[in-house]
């Protein structure tokens, strides 16, 4: 893969750098990412690319000379729906109504070939070394007494993944995290990363979404604990980790 001289720097985030190259966006891993994890991001936007769910088109897989391996999609020209909501608070609820219209959208899909959520999770849970054997005990029970489903989650899914295209159409991006399963399980997370920076959001995305997609608001708090100890494992530099830990014991160990 070849960057141009002209290459724009989006955003430098833990192990990756997002490029705009114009008409397409690069996102180059450094050797800490294993290349495996680079091909599984690719593979899961092309299946999201055959379900019809609006998602910029996968177009190339490659390494980065001096870099690392890089995975080229193409552009979708507009702004993120994070900085309409920032530049425009006013209108925070008219966005968030869109959003979650948007999620629930996702969760009609099915895409069979997606990784199961429920054994993500699994593997997440039991490589937690923040957890003692009796945590992770309660978490694996907890997830395995959840409701099976096998819907297409994003499993990131938050404003800044969520791109308003100039015609004002929405787009998602960012599929590494994709599974089949639990739309509540999906809710959780989000809720959870509204909640990292603004708890009054967070409470509104989650009532607002429970009635529009008329889902108990105690199933999608049972995810809660599950998912915040998923998030944890990831154990990237800008989550809150005593926070996540919080949700965890409030809601598991009481």
């Amino acid at each position: 893969m070849q960057l141009p001289d002209s290459r724009a720097l989006i955003v430098e985030r833990g192990n990756k750098k997002v490029y705009d190259l114009g008409d397409r966006i690069a996102k180059v891993f450094n050797d800490t990412k294993p290349v495996s994890d680079v091909f599984n991001e690719a593979l899961n936007l092309s299946r999201i690319n055959e379900t019809g769910i609006a998602s910029p088109r996968v177009l190339e897989v490659s390494e980065v000379e001096g870099e690392g391996w890089g995975l080229m999609t193409e552009k979708v020209p507009g702004q993120t729906l994070a900085d309409k909501m920032a530049e425009d608070p006013s209108r925070f609820y008219e966005y968030l109504e869109r959003f979650v219209d948007l999620q629930i959208a996702v969760h009609k899909h099915r895409s069979p070939l997606l990784p199961r959520q429920r054994d993500k999770y699994a593997r997440m849970i039991n490589g937690l070394e923040d957890l003692n054997a009796t945590q992770r005990y309660n978490l694996l029970e907890r997830l395995d007494g959840m409701e099976r489903h096998r819907r297409v989650c994003h499993g990131d899914f938050n404003p800044t993944n969520v791109i308003v295209g100039e015609d004002g159409e929405l787009s998602i991006c960012d599929w590494a995290h994709a599974t089949q399963g639990s739309p509540a399980a999906d809710a959780a997370m989000t809720f959870l990363l509204f909640a990292l920076t603004d708890k009054e959001q967070a409470q509104a995305y989650l009532e607002l979404y429970c009635e529009r997609a008329d889902q108990p608001m105690q199933v999608v708090r049972k995810w809660t604990s599950i998912v915040a100890a998923s998030e944890l494992a990831r154990n990237r530099s800008d989550q809150d980790q005593e926070f996540l830990m919080g949700w965890i014991d409030v809601f598991d160990y009481q």
